[in-house]
């Protein structure tokens, strides 16, 4: 996915160079075929300035998903739909939002720690657990607006329903991650956005469906 734009580090600053290459690299190539020349070829840095920032091709991918921790998260805080004043709108906001990303070849704008995790989750646990923490703690900004809707839906009403909840707003934040990861992975496989497209509308429509009942407050 695009990230906040940000000024092109100095020549000097090897690490944030090589980080900056290693995103685009990966979700090109993927992290098993990309080699040290590949990232340093694209930093524009020497083999000798790589091992002086990390000690090995996995000590680099497990410091990207943490950068693309960081960068990510810059995106999303400022993001238009964190203005809307009502949790579904905001929830929706969200999938809007990530829709609104899905231009381009899918490298430019799949995720780098799914990219990753699918690939090293059973050869390197150390990059694995990274992109876990950060799909995770992605996924976790959305629980606060799913909690608000739960609660609303858990005031008496007239007709109380006999059904108790087996899900949480955890398990509902963790699931449109599942989701988007899927919708990755279908836009790779048939190098096809509209693939991807097609996932998140119905990845919208079920959350609507699942707050139905919900009354807009203000929408502003």
């Amino acid at each position: 996915m695009p990230r906040p734009t940000k000024q092109s580090p100095e020549r000097g600053d090897a690490r944030v160079r090589l980080l900056e290459a290693a995103t685009g690299v990966i979700r090109n190539k993927g992290f098993t075929a990309t080699s040290v020349d590949d990232l340093c070829a694209a930093a524009e840095v020497t083999k000798g300035a790589f091992f002086h920032h990390f000690k090995s091709k996995e000590a680099l991918g497990v410091a990207s998903a943490e950068y693309w921790s960081e960068t990510t998260c810059e995106l999303f805080l400022n993001a238009p739909y964190h203005q809307l004043a009502d949790p579904l709108a905001r929830v929706l906001g969200y999938i809007d939002f990530r829709r609104s990303l899905m231009q381009g070849d899918p490298a430019e704008w799949t995720c780098l720690v799914g990219t990753m995790a699918q690939e090293v989750y059973k050869s390197s646990p150390p990059v694995r657990d990274a992109c876990a923490d950060s799909i995770l703690s992605h996924a976790q900004t959305l629980e606060a607006d799913i909690q608000a809707l739960l609660d609303a839906q858990d005031q008496p009403t007239e007709q109380p329903s006999d059904q108790p909840r087996d899900w949480t707003a955890g398990s509902l934040a963790r699931h449109t991650q599942a989701v988007l990861q899927g919708a990755f992975i279908l836009a790779k496989a048939t190098n096809d956005r509209f693939m991807a497209l097609e996932s998140v509308d119905h990845l919208r429509r079920y959350i609507a469906l699942l707050f139905a009942d919900h009354t807009f407050g203000d929408k502003s």
